[in-house]
């Protein structure tokens, strides 16, 4: 038996947000199983990757939105699902509420509560052994 790192899927459009989840992430000892800027390339990740986690925003560079990503992904994955989106209107929650979730952050978020909820979540789910 040999430990295992937590895999997580990174989407965000955003080049600093992507940079400082994935520094974040990795200082906290999960693997980075890869990063997507667009709806149909998280897809194909989430298939190809096989995720434990996925944190996704919600507005991506392409025609496909984070909320849509995540239901073809769900279809095909049980990997948990982390909402990280500065969209936050009655719609966008209702179409949020279709999808599995563990937790939405809006931002600005606060970095420490976000780093803290990834500790949390390891210390729950890191424990799976290969």
């Amino acid at each position: 038996m040999t430990s295992y790192k937590l895999k997580v899927l990174i989407v965000e459009d955003d080049t600093l947000q992507s940079l400082m989840l994935e520094k974040m992430l990795k200082k906290l000892d999960f693997a980075i199983c890869g990063k997507a800027d667009k709806g149909q390339e998280a897809i194909e990740l989430a298939k190809t990757n096989k995720p434990d986690l996925i944190t996704m925003d919600i507005m991506l560079a392409d025609d496909i939105d984070g909320i849509q990503a995540a239901k073809q992904i769900q279809k095909d994955s049980d990997a948990d699902l982390i909402y990280l989106s500065g969209n936050k209107d009655e719609n966008t929650l209702r179409r949020v509420s279709e999808t599995r979730y563990k937790e939405f952050f809006c931002k600005p978020f606060n970095i420490k509560e976000l780093e803290y909820y990834f500790r949390e979540y390891k210390a729950l789910n890191g424990m799976r052994l290969v």
